[in-house]
């Protein structure tokens, strides 16, 4: 069994504010740090850090040298990586004094995933493998339709919510790894039980976690509901907690761990990652969320 994560890769610039800028609002920053990021890499190297094998498919542009390096340092496969002659895709993030981000995205290379090069992809790969997939790159609906084919085990974290993601072919998603404001936005529920029975019912076969920040986590799987809550901690960044948890999630399906016991791991992880500044650097290992 091996997991492949098909997603974007970025170059994020975080920006410390005293609030989130306002319209027609100039705000000098606080400060200014260069990291790699993309919830692509970051779930990524989540999984490298939880100790799961894991292959990542994406483009970057002719500064992406860097992004291709973390993968590598991470110990995340880049065998499936293309370099483009355009910009990578980046991530203008501004993080303020609660530690809560505000984020605005250019796809850039994340945005010239085609049909051939996904061909190329997924021909590697085979009945059950895992796809790891959010909704930063282009290609999704094709994508999924030739991951189904190939029988490989779906797993979607629904972000950046869009309606053109509603039509990828959710129908072939086995699970959903989202938090409250996507489950709304795919539901029309707010309350997180509603959330996942009303997925349950959209897409029978599938299964849904759903992250609800300092209320913790829930996950159903049609018949059982397991709620988990947060390590608390002090919160820096919050960044890449929504990726941590992918992360250390899946590597826990992967690894035939118990619901509960998964839940609290990628508890604990995401507890690690929020005190932390950056994106992919906040992400902990498996020795450090255990010890």
């Amino acid at each position: 069994m091996r997991i492949l994560c098909f997603g974007s890769l970025n170059l994020d610039k975080v920006y410390k504010v005293e609030h989130f800028v306002k319209p027609g609002e100039t705000l000098a920053s606080l400060g200014l740090s260069l990291f790699c990021g993309g919830k692509g890499l970051n779930q990524s190297i989540a999984l490298a850090c939880a100790g799961c094998p894991v292959s990542m498919a994406g483009k970057v542009g002719k500064d992406g040298d860097m992004l291709i390096e973390r993968l590598k340092e991470k110990g995340v496969d880049t065998s499936f990586v293309r370099q483009t002659q355009g910009e990578s895709g980046h991530a203008v993030i501004q993080v303020d004094e609660s530690g809560q981000n505000s984020i605005l995205l250019f796809g850039g290379a994340n945005r010239e995933i085609d049909e051939a090069f996904i061909d190329e992809v997924l021909n590697n790969f085979q009945a059950g493998d895992f796809l790891l997939l959010q909704n930063e790159i282009s290609g999704m609906p094709y994508i999924m339709s030739q991951a189904k084919k190939r029988g490989m085990i779906i797993v979607l974290n629904p972000s950046p919510m869009d309606d053109s993601l509603k039509k990828s072919g959710l129908e072939n998603v086995d699970w959903f790894l989202l938090n409250e404001i996507e489950g709304e936005q795919l539901t029309g529920e707010s309350e997180p039980r509603l959330i996942c029975e009303a997925l349950s019912k959209m897409y029978p076969k599938s299964k849904t976690v759903l992250t609800l920040g300092e209320k913790g986590s829930v996950c159903f799987d049609g018949e059982n509901y397991t709620e988990q809550a947060v390590y608390p901690t002090k919160v820096v960044d919050t960044t890449a907690a929504g990726d941590t948890f992918t992360g250390y999630f899946l590597a826990g399906l992967l690894q035939g761990q118990q619901i509960p016991e998964i839940m609290d791991m990628a508890s604990r992880a995401c507890s690690i990652t929020v005190s932390r500044e950056g994106a992919s650097d906040s992400i902990p290992k498996m020795s450090e969320v255990i010890c």
